[in-house]
């Protein structure tokens, strides 16, 4: 008798064109692990849709009619806090790059990226990774070290901190820190709180953006 399958993880599409969404779901209807329950055009829209379907992960245009897509994910998160929204967007701007990480996004793609990387990143958010697309991250190293705390705020986390951020920001998931420190996935999470706090982030793509940052300055680049 061969195991069951995993549950697929549900995907809700919220975008303002109709063809986008309609690529969108032709693109992801061939991934078994994957589930689109619903999709939105608008701000409030979005946010009804993810109430009536509780998905695991929103795939967020960054533009919208009524709104932008930081405004959905901050009402989003309020409403269902282990949400993940992951943005995707033809829009490259220091300033909506720096809202959309503020706002609790867990990830921000191009509408650049392939097929095969769309799918990866949608399933390791899910999983609890955070995802920049490389043509962003230099610009969230821009924001971090001109707008951001000082690179040396690192200082005021202890050895065990730092290294529990050092595999945050290698992608790993709090139950592979665990796994990789000796630790409880509890304790990992009080870990984490500990370091948002000295940091004055609350999410990991943030901390993960300041780690770099500070790792390319001690190494002169």
């Amino acid at each position: 008798m061969s195991a069951s399958r995993p549950p697929a993880l549900k995907l809700l599409l919220v975008d303002d064109s109709e063809l986008v969404r309609m690529g969108l779901r032709a693109l992801l209807a061939a991934e078994r692990a994957i589930q689109i329950v619903g999709e939105a055009g608008s701000v409030a829209a979005g946010v009804d849709a993810v109430v009536k379907f509780h998905p695991d992960v929103v795939l967020m245009d960054i533009r919208l009619p009524d709104g932008m897509g930081f405004d959905a994910c901050r009402k989003i998160l309020q409403k269902l806090p282990d949400t993940k929204i992951l943005f995707l967007t033809s829009v490259v701007d220091d300033h909506l790059v720096d809202e959309a990480i503020r706002s609790g996004g867990h990830g921000y793609l191009l509408k650049e990226i392939n097929g095969r990387g769309l799918v990866q990143a949608v399933l390791d958010v899910a999983a609890g990774k955070s995802i920049l697309d490389p043509a962003i991250t230099a610009r969230v190293m821009k924001l971090v070290k001109t707008g951001g705390p000082g690179n040396d705020v690192l200082t005021s986390l202890s050895p065990q901190e730092k290294r529990v951020l050092a595999l945050i920001a290698e992608g790993k998931t709090n139950k592979e820190v665990g796994a990789d420190m000796n630790l409880s996935e509890k304790t990992v999470k009080n870990y984490l709180a500990n370091i948002f706090d000295k940091l004055d982030v609350n999410r990991r793509s943030q901390a993960t953006a300041l780690y770099v940052q500070h790792k390319k300055t001690d190494h002169g680049l």
